[in-house]
């Protein structure tokens, strides 16, 4: 008999009062408003670890939402992911208090240099035990470039490039400095680490220059588990070479398994398997003991959920609640100097109504549940049998009450069916069932034992 697919199943969270259910953090008894408080964390962490989750995936920018009316007002009057702090900052705090927990956080490639973050990381591998994945992203906010020096942001593309050579600085600094015996803590010989065995890496390329050697010896994973939230070409490329796991989507499943499809082509060109890559999706799940009490939950969230809100997040180009209803998008895009393509899902006959009320309403896409634990339990086996997702990043209505209900009511009926991951103290162990060290198929193994440090990385593009 086959063995049943496992779900990996992280919480969605960011280090902020608002992330992207917009309004909900005034809803009674959510805990958002504490985010500042080092224990919102540690009680998070202990609802995470004794429900059953694999992780928390912990999501940042660096720059504010100010497209939306022409400035920051919006996202900042409705706490839009502003106030926000660092997400790293709040790994070790939960680590403290869990066990078997992990950790995804996001950190952008694109404005900060590289050894330093390859340090925190470093550190974050030796404080966890191993427990912490990176997310790799390019920032794509406008702010975020005017707040490090630049005019505007990078182009998208080029954005890549630079990521893609960060990868190559941290890989030689983690898998190549320090060998694995480096380190001999000897007392009586007075010898903590042999020199012999640690080296520069002496990394000159187009965007960075960085000697080395890495600061930390080596830590349990080494190289943290690789996280990308891609869909584009350049980000598919990109997955293809660096990625372990890929935070993606799509409308329907269709999308999901073109776009999967897309990144194990990209994987196989850089001389690795559809094994070395899984895809998770975020999902927004509202369950109750009974059908009535989660259509009750799942209305409350829908009526208190903030336009505004979302209109900001998306960095619409235009305000359309200035506009009556009845108003064609393309004559208020007119109205508003706004050139047509700017808002692509609204067809030629489409009225302001229709866009809002598709805006308010259409958000959830293809993984979304409401139902009884064994309703939600039997569509999370659709998406892993049907749709070929791996996991989910759980979308947070209510804080604690999203995570408590899915570990009270879900969690058991999924670990009935075999669905749940079990066992691997660190988080690639139990996330891909081997090592706690990338695959030798991976691009950044070249780099052990100090080989090929000065042999150029093959371009991703071209």
């Amino acid at each position: 008999m086959t063995e049943p697919k496992k779900l990996i199943l992280n919480l969605f969270e960011m280090n902020t009062v608002s992330h992207i259910t917009h309004g909900l953090w005034s809803l009674p008894e959510n805990n958002r408003h504490r985010f500042n408080d080092i224990s919102y964390w540690l009680e998070l962490a202990q609802i995470l670890e004794h429900g059953g989750f694999d992780g928390v995936f912990l999501a940042d920018v660096i720059g504010a939402y100010d497209v939306f009316r022409g400035g920051p007002e919006t996202a900042i009057r409705e706490g839009l992911q502003i106030p926000s702090n660092d997400p790293l900052l709040v790994i070790p705090a939960m680590a403290a208090v869990t066990e078997r927990l992990g950790f995804g956080v996001t950190f952008s490639t694109s404005y900060e240099p590289p050894f330093a973050f390859a340090r925190r990381m470093s550190t974050l591998d030796h404080l966890t035990g191993g427990r912490v994945g990176w997310n790799v992203v390019t920032s794509y906010l406008p702010n975020a470039a005017r707040n490090f020096g630049l005019a505007d942001e990078i182009p998208h593309d080029r954005r890549y490039a630079i990521a893609d050579e960060f990868l190559d600085v941290v890989y030689k600094l983690w898998e190549g400095s320090w060998d694995d015996d480096a380190v001999v803590a000897d007392a009586v010989g007075k010898t903590y680490t042999d020199p012999s065995k640690v080296r520069y890496i002496d990394h000159v390329g187009e965007n960075f220059r960085v000697a080395g050697p890495h600061l930390s010896q080596p830590s349990p994973q080494r190289t943290p588990v690789l996280y990308q939230a891609t869909g584009s070409p350049a980000g598919i490329a990109f997955a293809g070479r660096h990625a372990e796991l890929v935070f993606t989507g799509g409308r329907s499943t269709a999308d999901f398994i073109q776009n999967a499809e897309r990144m194990r082509e990209a994987a196989a060109r850089h001389g690795r398997t559809a094994d070395d890559l899984k895809f998770i999706v975020q999902a927004g799940v509202v369950v109750g003991r009974t059908e009535e009490e989660a259509s009750d939950k799942w209305r409350t969230y829908r009526e208190q959920t903030s336009l505004e809100g979302i209109l900001a997040h998306a960095g619409f180009p235009f305000d359309p609640t200035v506009f009556p209803r009845e108003t064609l998008v393309r004559d208020a895009l007119a109205q508003a100097g706004v050139a047509e393509k700017a808002v692509p899902s609204a067809g030629p006959d489409t009225t302001i109504g229709q866009l809002i009320d598709g805006i308010a309403g259409g958000r959830e896409g293809r993984f979304f549940v409401v139902g009884t634990p064994k309703v939600v339990a039997d569509e999370i086996e659709r998406w892993l049998d049907e749709d070929g997702v791996d996991g989910i990043n759980l979308r947070q209505y209510h804080s604690f009450d999203t995570a408590r209900d899915f570990a009270e009511l879900v969690v058991p009926e999924l670990r009935a069916r075999g669905r749940l991951l079990e066992g691997g103290p660190t988080l690639r162990e139990r996330l891909f069932g081997r090592g706690p060290r990338l695959p030798e198929n991976h691009i950044a193994a070249r780099y052990r034992g100090g080989a090929n440090l000065t042999v150029p990385m093959p371009p991703l593009f071209g």
